[in-house]
């Protein structure tokens, strides 16, 4: 099963890709926000295509107590609109600390600053991924 990653944010949404067997996630693009989410969920449709995928794993941004702060409100909404509007099921996981991980892999890697912020988005959405890809009940969420 093929999945896609999505790491929404205000500016970018961070997008990653698992292997067909649905096994290892990877990074693949970040997609610039346009004027409208519907705009948005078009291009993520266009990959859903490319990429032959059979689902697609949105990030929750939970508070650091695990609960759902404003951020999360916004992520579960725009979740509903994808739902209705993508032809995959979409499902959600926990993404707290994707970024900082994120971060601190290229930080080792010694990458410099502006590098980092090109890609940080579609890093995050893969490691938020690959942390789907390993739960073990993950047809619940």
């Amino acid at each position: 099963m093929r999945a896609l990653g999505v790491d929404l944010g205000s500016r970018r949404i961070g997008i990653a890709l698992s292997d067909p067997s649905g096994t290892i996630a990877s990074p693949l693009t970040v997609i610039a926000r346009g004027a409208s989410h519907a705009q948005d969920h078009q291009q993520i449709a266009g990959l859903i295509t490319e990429y032959k995928v059979d689902c697609v794993v949105v990030g929750l941004p939970l508070t650091m107590a695990g609960t759902i702060g404003p951020a999360a409100r916004g992520a579960l909404d725009e979740i509903k609109e994808m739902t209705s509007s993508l032809s995959v099921p979409v499902h959600w996981h926990d993404e707290r600390l994707t970024t900082k991980t994120a971060n601190e892999s290229m930080l080792q890697a010694k990458m410099n600053a502006q590098a980092r912020r090109r890609i940080v988005d579609k890093i995050a959405a893969a490691v938020m991924l690959q942390g789907w890809l390993n739960h073990a009940d993950r047809a619940k969420s």
